[in-house]
């Protein structure tokens, strides 16, 4: 792949930090503008993508755990591990490096 251009990794960059606070609204509306566009901005948008799924899923069951208490500590956890991941990610898409999130389930390919 080709080195992104500056606003290509703008794009990527703004699009992993969008995760923390909108969750996965943000790289859904990147990917599916940008898809057939830029290579580098549709891999990290499908990216955080699919993490932004992901952490949706866990706070869902982080919700349910809440019935027995440890939901309550497992949501904190969650919170913190995205906000950390995401901030790496935006840091590696703004130098023009792809970044792959440690366990996201791919489920948009």
């Amino acid at each position: 792949m080709e080195q992104p251009s500056s606003d290509d990794t703008t794009i990527a960059a703004l699009t992993h930090i969008g995760g923390i606070f909108f969750g996965f609204i943000p790289s859904l509306v990147v990917w599916l503008i940008y898809k057939d566009k830029s290579p580098f901005i549709a891999d990290q948008s499908r990216e955080a993508l699919n993490f932004q799924i992901t952490m949706a899923i866990g706070g869902f069951i982080c919700i349910i755990l809440m019935v027995i208490i440890i939901g309550i500590f497992l949501i904190w956890v969650l919170w913190v591990v995205n906000i950390v991941l995401c901030i790496l990610a935006a840091i590696k898409a703004s130098s023009g490096e792809q970044f792959r999130y440690p366990f996201a389930l791919r489920l948009i390919k």
